[in-house]
């Protein structure tokens, strides 16, 4: 069984800033991504940023320049820096973890998702 818990989440005004983390324990291995998704009220859920086991990245446009992804892989861990909040970044934020749940390359990866923290920014 894999617990993913999120932390950092909260209340902020428009221009400040938040540091969210992510661990995972129990049975996952060789974690291949990490990441942040949202969900904002009546939207869709979407990728914020991503970080592979090579430590290359990818954002979302909307954050770009804003949020910095940061993943240990060794810790099993991701966190998300995001400076200059902004009222449209208000949402439930996901973390996403893509590894295998044993030791061994003969299993494929598996997602982890989860139940997310809430990121309030106020006018």
């Amino acid at each position: 069984q894999v617990h993913v818990v999120e932390s950092g989440g909260g209340l902020v005004q428009a221009g400040g800033s938040l540091r969210l983390s992510c661990t995972a324990s129990g049975s996952i291995f060789r974690i291949n991504t990490m990441g942040w998704y949202r969900q904002a009220p009546g939207k869709q859920r979407e990728m914020v940023a991503v970080i592979n086991s090579a430590g290359i990245t990818n954002y979302a446009d909307f954050v770009k320049g804003r949020f910095t992804i940061s993943g240990d892989n060794a810790k099993n861990t991701v966190a998300l820096q995001m400076n200059s909040l902004k009222p449209d970044d208000t949402g439930v934020y996901y973390c996403y973890m893509n590894g295998r749940p044993h030791d061994s390359l003969a299993y494929a990866p598996q997602a982890y998702w989860g139940e997310g923290t809430l990121v309030t920014v106020s006018e």
